[in-house]
Formats: structure tokens, sequence, C-alpha cells
């Protein structure tokens, strides 16, 4: 799956939490750019530094922004226009309150954040959808589990048939208007990118070739997908 961020080290741990607490000391009083993710949406907003102390330091941070840290026990920071490192920072969660908008954060290290790789926005689906793998020896059925524009993640109980590079036809079952039980069914070329697991259920990684109308019916679902995570995340108690 992917990877958020990768962790560095530019000396020692201990050495890297010195350098960080040094320069924050610093930046009292300045704005820093949060990153969390919440099913896979990007819940990024300014965070105030309030105080550093004990190796900890606190942030007045937006109300879903704590809401975010407080299930994920940690943070991204983008680097800094002012700091001395090129890298980005994360900090673990010490303690958060999204009610009065405030985390303080400790164990700071280094980091490079890889999101912003992404071509597309990605969401996580709560109640996967069925995809079918039409292959020359058949069918193969799995669900979706994570979506976006140019792809999918699909959970299936057998990857004897799927080869990297492999180029495909494939089926999404997209659900219908609110209320129905009817899907919608969308058809587009896609090729298998990679399977992961070393057994079942593997997670087929799929990159989509769709023609326009496709693309409009995958967008139209992820936006309303979007809505509803955002809509879950408002109604978080943290």
């Amino acid at each position: 799956m992917f990877r958020y961020f990768d962790k560095a080290v530019r000396g020692t741990k201990w050495e890297d939490r010195l350098v960080i607490l040094q320069f924050l000391q610093e930046m009292i009083g300045e704005k820093f750019s949060f990153l969390n993710y919440y099913k896979e949406i990007p819940v990024s907003y300014d965070a105030t530094l309030l105080s550093v102390e004990n190796e900890m330091a606190e942030f007045a941070v937006h109300e879903y922004q704590a809401k975010v840290i407080n299930l994920e026990k940690q943070t991204l920071i983008h680097s800094h226009p002012r700091s001395p490192f090129p890298e980005d920072m994360i900090g673990e969660a010490f303690y958060v309150s999204s009610a009065k908008k405030r985390v303080i954060l400790c164990n700071f290290g280094y980091a490079h954040i890889r999101s912003g790789m992404r071509k597309f926005v990605r969401v996580l689906l709560d109640n996967p959808i069925e995809a079918e793998l039409i292959l020359a020896e058949g069918i193969l059925k799995g669900d979706v589990i994570n979506l976006s524009l140019g792809g999918a993640a699909i959970r299936i109980m057998s990857d004897d048939l799927l080869v990297p590079g492999q180029d495909i036809n494939m089926l999404l079952k997209l659900p219908g208007s609110a209320g129905s039980n009817t899907k919608i069914e969308v058809g587009m070329m896609a090729t298998i990118i990679k399977v992961v697991g070393t057994s079942a259920p593997f997670t087929c990684i799929i990159e989509f070739h769709a023609e326009k109308h496709s693309q409009q019916q995958i967008a139209y679902y992820i936006n309303h997908r979007q809505v509803e995570i955002i809509k879950e995340l408002k109604e978080i108690n943290a």
C-alpha cells in the first residue's frame, strides 16, 4: 500500500530530536503546516507553535487536525521555510484535545513526505465495491478497498492468474443512487501493477485506462465518498 512518508535520520535519533527541539525553541509563535490522513483523505491545516518545554512542543491546531492526530497518534509537519534542514518532520502525540484545539507533540524526527507524489485523490471504502477482473481463463471477482481516478486496490482470494504488467478488461459495480439497490457497471481496460500478500486474501493494485464516460462515473462516486468521509470527520468526538 502507499506510504505517506519515509523516516529519515541525519545523526542519531537522539541527536536529531535535539536539533529539531532547538529549532522549535526559536520558532515560538510561528505557523507550521501539519499533515494527516483520514480514510486516505489529506487533512492539512496550519498550526501555531505555542511553547516548547521538557522535549515537548504545544501547538494550537484546527479541530479536524486534532481529531485525526488523536486517531493516528502522530502528525507530519512540512518543512518550514526558515528550517535549517531540508527534511520534513514527524512528531508523536502526547496530548490531544479537539475541543481545546491543542496538541502536544514529542519524540520528533525527520521525515520525507511522499504523499505529494500521488496524481489522484484516493478514498478508502467502508463498504467494498465489487470488481470483476476479466481474464482469458475466466472472471476473477474481488472487492475494491480503496479507489482513485487512476486505479484501485482490490482484495482477492487467489493470485494464481495475475501477472504484474498484464493488461486486462475489468468491471466495477458502483453503488447507484442513495436508497436504491441498483449498481452502475463501469467497464474499462486496466493494468495489473502488483499483487501484495503471501496468503489469501491478497491485494491487487490496478491502474485504470478508462475512457471519458467511465472516468466521469468513477469521479462522481469518489466525490460522493469524499463528502461522506468529511462528514464522518466532523462528527468524530475526540
